[in-house]
């Protein structure tokens, strides 16, 4: 799979997100700066969201990145696919169509502001 690639690219450059790729593929894993910005945001969404694991959080938003790219007009889809991908024990379903547009637009500001 593409992603497989990407992390372990990334952990080789410290500024990480400033290389990611312009509209395409997954970006690399942030540097810990962007994380930390990225894991506040989703967390003032619900602290659900993160559930003690950032990491996932993490990668789920970079693979969102993707759906960002393959979609980029069409809202209902990236919000959709949002609110599947991002899950937790008290939200296997996930957080809702509204909670799921403002998770999209966390990882889209912190993780792709070029998609």
């Amino acid at each position: 799979m593409p992603s497989a690639p990407a992390a372990s690219e990334a952990t080789s450059s410290p500024s990480a997100g400033a290389a990611a790729p312009k509209g395409k593929g997954t970006p690399p894993k942030p540097d810990a700066a962007t994380q930390a910005k990225y894991i506040a945001a989703l967390t003032a969404i619900d602290p659900d969201i993160v559930n003690t694991k950032p990491d996932k959080a993490v990668d789920r938003g970079r693979n969102q990145c993707e759906t960002i790219a393959n979609f980029p007009k069409d809202d209902q889809k990236q919000i959709d696919l949002t609110n599947q991908r991002f899950t937790s024990p008290n939200h296997p379903d996930g957080f809702g169509p509204a909670k799921a547009a403002k998770i999209r637009d966390a990882v889209h500001t912190h993780l792709c502001p070029t998609y």
